[in-house]
């Protein structure tokens, strides 16, 4: 069961793998709601919002490493290989291998949301959002060792101090306000609980692997493996992890997911500033906070010098190993590594801030140009890009917008969004990655589309319910317009 359960998650890890995602960046200059949970700065044009159960779903996978190509390429006469295959060239992915490898999978589902012109420029925003988050960060070396093989790293120690890995579930229940402060700037604050539901974190303390003479394998490790939600492990005689399964009553249970055990607090900032009619700029630090896990509570920890057999993806190309039989192998290796802390222990996870800095030119009141950078800190490191937009945005009742992103180390990243109004209800979509290129596969008699370097996936969707409109009219009195959404009298 607990080499099912882990297989089952290294698998779904490896399809994740084969996109990756930003974060919506086309969205920060839509006339939106949503945009308040880029910078709680900003605010739409209407008036009033509604949104229930559908009214924002975002999926994304962010990964600097890897392409859909890299994992399903085209083989002889059409047909589809994986990096399995012998045919497939492994010398030209390990070249493109970064020195600390990501992946940062996401959803998030907005349950409840509700925003407000309060009076004397105050806009109120509430929230609900239901939250997955992950992190996972491989050090080259290591993923060199595997598909590669041991030749190169026979006699060497490799350190592996960067390898981090966290997943988390939680829900988001947030008050936020916009408003300007004088004539030309406006603030905004996003305050929010957590409450967390599960979650799992790997506390490398020290960590790293030596390639002897024989091929075998020496792990010298201070390890915490940290469990909280609905999950059993059971441990053998010696203490050491023998099987894992989910306990399916709790999650039939109303009570935990109305669990309050595990809180946090999470925070977002904002700013925005018009330098004059046409020009403004905007900041924001999002994502400041944490969650305190005391529920359900499982503590592995690995303190020891452990050695086993080399293990090499290379087995399962020549047909020497299957690749059950490779993971069975490196299972049993880890499972004998860690061992049971019966202390329950607490623990701590924070979130993923970013800083967002942006600047917007109106060539109309209408049509504008925007300019987006945002850098993300997760697992020790920081995920940069940087986005150029075209945005056009005829009140509430049609927004639209065209963007390129340079990010992953990638410089081909087209995305759009559309947003438009049917009598109250305001309908959108957006996506930061259309694929360009694509090749065409053949499957057992079907020929089909794949794109070719999809390197990107974030998709958002939703309907809000709409009232009022604060776009200027032509008998208005002349006004400054912040981010083709807002506006201050001269």
């Amino acid at each position: 069961m607990f080499r099912k359960s882990i297989t089952a998650l290294i698998a779904l890890a490896i399809f994740s793998l084969s996109v990756r995602g930003q974060n919506g960046q086309p969205l920060y200059y839509m006339n939106l709601p949503q945009n308040h949970l880029f910078n709680p700065a900003l605010r739409p044009s209407n008036n009033f919002y509604l949104g229930i159960g559908i009214t924002g779903i975002n999926v994304n996978v962010n990964n600097n490493f890897f392409n859909l190509s890299d994992v399903l390429i085209p083989g002889a006469s059409d047909s589809l290989i994986t990096f399995l295959h012998p045919d497939y060239d492994i010398n030209k992915f390990l070249g493109t291998l970064k020195k600390s490898n990501f992946l940062t999978p996401g959803f998030n589902l907005q349950l409840f949301g509700l925003g407000f012109n309060a009076g004397n420029d105050l806009y109120i925003s509430l929230d609900i959002i239901e939250r997955v988050e992950g992190n996972i960060s491989v050090p080259g070396d290591l993923l060199k060792l595997g598909l590669g093989g041991n030749e190169d790293f026979v006699g060497k120690t490799i350190d592996l101090n960067s390898l981090n890995a966290g997943l988390i579930w939680y829900r988001e229940a947030s008050l936020g306000f916009s408003k300007l402060a004088g004539e030309k700037l406006r603030i905004g604050a996003r305050a929010g609980i957590l409450f967390g539901m599960a979650g799992l974190n790997l506390d490398n303390r020290s960590l790293s692997l030596t390639v002897n003479d024989d091929y075998t394998h020496t792990f010298n490790a201070n390890l915490m493996a940290n469990l909280s939600g609905p999950v059993e492990v059971y441990f053998d005689a010696d203490n050491n992890p023998d099987s894992l399964c989910f306990d399916e009553e709790v999650l039939k249970s109303a009570s935990f997911y109305l669990n309050t055990r595990n809180m946090g607090f999470g925070l977002d900032l904002g700013a925005v500033y018009s330098i004059s009619r046409k020009l403004s700029v905007s900041a924001a630090v999002t994502g400041l906070g944490f969650i305190k896990w005391k529920d359900r509570i499982t503590n592995m920890k690995a303190e020891s010098q452990f050695t086993f057999s080399g293990f090499s993806v290379d087995d399962v190309v020549n047909g020497s190993k299957t690749f059950d039989e490779l993971a069975d192998e490196m299972l049993d290796s880890l499972k004998n590594s860690f061992v049971y802390e019966d202390d329950d222990k607490p623990f701590t996870t924070m979130l993923h801030p970013s800083v967002i800095l942006g600047a917007s030119y109106n060539l109309t009141e209408k049509f504008g140009f925007g300019l987006l950078s945002q850098t993300i800190f997760a697992g020790g490191g920081m995920r940069e890009s940087l986005t150029l937009s075209a945005n056009l945005n005829l009140g509430n009742s049609l927004s639209l917008t065209a963007a390129y992103t340079a990010a992953n180390h990638r410089y081909d990243n087209l995305g759009a969004g559309l947003a438009f109004r049917l009598g109250m209800m305001q309908i959108y979509l957006i996506t930061d990655q259309i694929p360009v290129y694509w090749n065409r596969i053949t499957s057992e008699g079907s020929s089909y589309p794949l794109p070719a370097n999809w390197n990107k996936l974030n998709l958002r969707l939703g309907i809000n319910m709409v009232l009022g409109n604060n776009v200027k009219k032509k008998n208005d009195k002349p006004m400054i317009v912040i981010d083709q959404q807002d506006k201050i009298k001269k």
